[in-house]
């Protein structure tokens, strides 16, 4: 099975607890920090959305492309409940495309591309990685930022994944997902098998699912290496959503790329300040 494919089914509900509007918050913090006036946003990997509906609804134009479209699915099912719901259009709604991170060529650029939840850890491969960062710089403007979240090495190989079971439920299934990593430390992967047993409430019916999801932890250097052959040069990493320094317990950092190279970006950034 592909990865997110009936998993979709559940996907909102097995993350019903994640703070979407705090992380949308904090990247909007970044994009007011690093390109302040930004509209426009790319978002790789959108998955359902859940960024997307936020990050509209705090003024920016959206458009989000995923590989799964299952969960496109999702994402344009739910925006046509908000349509209903509303009884008008959103006045910008976000736009949903199918589309491969690491090939997907639009016919437009944005102030800012942003990949979120681990997107980039699921490039398992050099060549998944050049070409997912390639595209992000194919979609910058001039001066433009890429926002991307991964898995950090230091913190992977320090507190490394155990199994783990997830029990959860809402007004339609109760779901049961088990979580059994497997580590290849001369690949920089953990494989993740996902079990999930869902029980629909109203029919009874039972239903498993299986998947296998291969994640990729990073490291600063290899990104830095990465960004700076695509074009672009990483300006901040940090623990995401906290704004910490990265360490030995930072699974998730977040990488701040800018669109030109380092001297040019903080030479802009100089004049920027001495305007205001």
């Amino acid at each position: 099975m592909s990865v997110f494919g009936t998993y979709s089914r559940y996907y909102n509900l097995l993350y019903k607890d994640k703070d979407y509007s705090g992380e949308a918050t904090y990247v909007k913090t970044l994009i007011d920090k690093y390109l302040p006036g930004a509209t426009s946003i790319l978002d790789l990997g959108c998955g359902t959305g859940r960024h997307d509906f936020i990050l509209t609804e705090m003024g920016f134009e959206i458009t989000g492309v995923d590989m799964s479209q299952e969960m496109l699915t999702v994402a344009n099912a739910h925006l046509s409940s908000l349509t209903s719901q509303q009884g008008i259009a959103h006045p910008s709604p976000p736009t949903f495309i199918h589309g491969d991170i690491r090939s997907v060529r639009l016919e437009s650029t944005f102030d800012v591309v942003i990949s979120l939840f681990h997107v980039m850890s699921y490039q398992t491969t050099n060549d998944d990685l050049t070409a997912a960062f390639a595209t992000a710089r194919a979609h910058l403007k001039p001066g433009g930022v890429f926002i991307f979240d991964c898995w950090y090495g230091p913190a992977v190989l320090t507190d490394r994944p155990v199994v783990r079971v997830k029990r959860l439920e809402d007004s339609e299934f109760a779901l049961t997902r088990v979580v059994e990593p497997v580590m290849y430390p001369n690949e920089n992967i953990v494989e993740l098998d996902y079990q999930i047993m869902s029980r629909e409430k109203k029919s009874g019916e039972v239903e498993e699912v299986k998947e296998r999801h291969r994640m990729r932890y990073l490291f600063g250097p290899e990104v830095e290496y990465l960004a700076r052959n695509s074009g672009m040069a990483i300006v901040e990493s940090l623990e995401w959503l906290t704004g910490r320094e990265p360490g030995f317990d930072t699974w998730g950092v977040c990488f701040v790329a800018i669109n030109q190279m380092r001297d040019e970006y903080l030479l802009m950034r100089d004049e920027r300040t001495d305007e205001s």
